[in-house]
């Protein structure tokens, strides 16, 4: 992996119990806490199994052991690592899809969701959307309005992640171009420069789509399997 180019790895939370104690035994204290915090079973195995194998790939990059990785975070709560600033990583987890992006050098996030229907979607849309995201929305045909949504969703969501400002920042505040998804039209002006952010779908098969947003132009994206 070289410093220009970015690493997007996508893989299926598998929650294997033969798994879950190899995982969790990498885990630092704070992330053990918090997946304690979930009651449903199937959840907290889903979150040890996501942040145990986001700490193998990360020890991969770095060269040190997966349970000797210091993973801090922001006031705002995104993670980074404390020994590598310059090393960037994000992660997503939905369902069981699981997106991992790595790079160095920017900002990035990513975000995966799954193409479920949603009986409030009309109201999501009004609520998080700019008015040229709505209009363009809005003129869909009925059968492509609930991937789209998607689409806009996960642009948005990649975007506040690699911000480290998250959902606060408001989501209708970032506005994707319609008409050509790979730039925004705006943003807030606390995260620089609209033209200075690079936006790529991608596709992930299994009735799930991501995206990934950085503040360096995304050239090189080698999407593989966890």
């Amino acid at each position: 992996m070289n410093s220009d180019s970015v690493e997007v790895w996508h893989g299926i939370i598998t929650a294997d119990e033969a798994l879950y104690e190899s995982f969790l035994a990498v885990l630092d204290g704070d992330e053990r806490r918090q997946a304690n915090r979930f009651t449903n079973t199937l959840l907290h195995k889903r979150y040890v199994e996501a942040h145990g194998r986001v700490r193998h790939l990360l020890a991969e990059k770095v060269k040190q052991a997966p349970e000797k990785i210091i993973i801090n975070k922001t006031k705002q709560g995104k993670p980074f690592l404390a020994d590598y600033p310059e090393f960037a990583f994000n992660l997503s987890h939905s369902a069981e899809q699981l997106l991992v992006a790595v790079a160095w050098n920017c900002r990035v996030g990513v975000d995966v969701e799954h193409y479920k229907s949603r009986v409030n979607l009309i109201g999501l849309v009004n609520k998080c959307f700019a008015e040229a995201e709505m209009s363009y929305w809005n003129q869909l045909p009925d059968n492509e309005k609930n991937q789209a949504f998607y689409r806009f969703w996960t642009r948005k969501e990649a975007f506040v992640k690699a911000t480290g400002h998250g959902i606060v920042l408001g989501l209708d505040q970032c506005v994707v171009n319609p008409e050509k998804p790979v730039e925004f039209i705006s943003v807030p002006m606390q995260c620089g420069k609209a033209s200075i952010w690079s936006i790529q779908d991608l596709e992930l098969g299994e009735g799930a789509c991501g995206a990934i947003v950085s503040d360096k132009k995304l050239k090189d994206i080698r999407l593989k399997h966890l």
